[in-house]
């Protein structure tokens, strides 16, 4: 899976995601407009159906790509689109450790709150317990190996989600990061992805 993001200003950032492999998957393509107070726009292209499919938002708590990640998982973090309270100081596997909670403010989250473990010292998130809209815990995220690019930006390159109602959890790996690229609008054109390769 190949990424594309970029910070847009006075907004939230695009992203894409283009599959390489496995076979099946091959040429999906992801794209993500998130907004920092309006809901967000995502659209899949599924070269099976040879076509774009806009995700609904009352859709982006499905899964992606079949794994335990769903959309609304994979949308950029704006500060806006959450309140917050502070819980308690804790160390985490020997990491000091802020836990804040934040709740989502957008009516069709599929969560009725994260608790957060954000290390004091870099200020990266270490790991996300995502609790469902009963308020009982779903799934746990944990962000591991990270590395510092550019010497300013902290980058997880090992991301697992737990899910603890199905038993299952998803990695992804990430490697060959690159920063401060070109990027043409057109790769974040919806009406292109049939032929983003």
């Amino acid at each position: 899976m190949r990424v594309k993001t970029r910070e847009m200003p006075g907004d939230g950032d695009q992203s894409i995601a283009i599959f390489d492999k496995p076979t099946d998957v091959k040429g999906t393509a992801f794209l993500s407009y998130t907004h920092i107070t309006k809901d967000d726009d995502q659209w899949l292209y599924l070269p099976a159906l040879k076509r774009v499919k806009r995700i609904a938002v009352r859709n982006k708590t499905s899964p992606f790509m079949g794994s335990e990640f769903s959309y609304e998982d994979l949308a950029s973090f704006e500060v806006e689109k959450y309140n917050y309270a502070y819980i308690k100081d804790e160390t985490l596997e020997g990491i000091p450790s802020f836990v804040i909670e934040r709740y989502p403010k957008d009516k069709y989250s599929g969560y009725s709150k994260h608790r957060v473990w954000v290390e004091k010292e870099r200020y990266i998130t270490l790991k996300i317990e995502y609790y469902n809209r009963k308020e009982k815990l779903l799934k746990t995220l944990n962000n591991s190996d990270f590395n510092l690019h550019l010497n300013l930006f902290w980058r997880a390159h090992k991301m697992r989600m737990q899910n603890h109602v199905s038993g299952k959890s998803s990695i992804l790996r990430w490697h060959n990061f690159k920063f401060r690229q070109t990027i043409s609008d057109s790769d974040f054109n919806p009406n292109r992805l049939k032929r983003i390769r």
